[in-house]
C-alpha cells in the first residue's frame, strides 16, 4: 500500500491531451507495476485490491472453511485462476476477480463466468469477486449450483456474498 502513495506524480500539472497521453502511454518507473502506464497500473491495482480485500473478508467470515488461499495478482495466469483454495475435507474453490466500471460489468462478467464454467466445473465452489460499486446493491445474478458472487468494497473490506 505504501507504493500507491507516489502514483500520480508523473501526471502532476498535466491537462488535456498531454494528460490523456501520459495516462495511457507513459510508462511508470516505480510502484507495484513499473513499466506499464498509469492507466494499466490503476486497472491492475484495483483488481488486486478486490482480491486482497475479498479474500481477507472470506477468511474473516469463514464462509468456505478455507484459511489459506493461493492468489495471483496483476495479469499473470500461472495457476489457471486468480484464486484457489481447499478446505480440510478436500473441497476445492476456484475464482476469478476484477474491478470494473458499471458500464463494463456485463461483458467482463460473461467472460469470467464462461471461464469458471468451462475450466472450473470440477471445483466444489466457483467464485466471482467483483468491486461492489460495479452493480446496484439489489443486483441478483441467476442462481447456479456451486457458483457465488462476492461483491467487495475495496475501501472498507466489507463483502457481500450472493449465491
Amino acid at each position: 500500500m505504501e507504493t500507491l502513495a507516489s502514483l500520480g506524480d508523473s501526471i502532476h500539472g498535466l491537462r488535456g491531451i498531454p494528460l490523456l497521453t501520459a495516462l495511457k502511454r507513459e510508462k511508470l518507473a516505480h510502484g507495484p507495476y513499473p513499466g506499464v502506464s498509469l492507466f494499466e497500473a490503476a486497472n491492475r491495482i484495483m483488481s488486486d485490491l478486490v482480491i486482497l480485500r475479498g479474500i481477507a473478508g472470506l477468511i474473516r467470515a469463514g464462509t468456505f472453511g478455507i484459511d489459506s488461499y493461493l492468489v495471483e495478482f496483476g495479469n499473470e495466469d500461472h495457476n489457471g485462476f486468480d484464486i484457489r483454495g481447499k478446505d480440510h475435507q478436500g473441497r476445492t474453490l476456484v475464482g476469478e476477480a476484477f474491478n470494473v466500471a458499471p458500464s463494463f460489468f456485463g461483458p467482463k462478467k460473461q467472460k469470467a463466468v464462461s471461464k469458471l464454467r468451462s475450466n472450473g466445473s470440477a471445483a466444489t465452489y466457483r467464485l466471482l469477486l467483483v468491486n461492489d460499486d460495479a452493480v446496484d446493491t439489489s443486483y441478483a445474478p441467476r442462481a447456479e449450483p456451486g457458483f457465488q458472487y462476492v461483491f467487495v468494497n475495496i475501501e472498507s473490506g466489507a463483502i457481500r456474498i450472493v449465491p
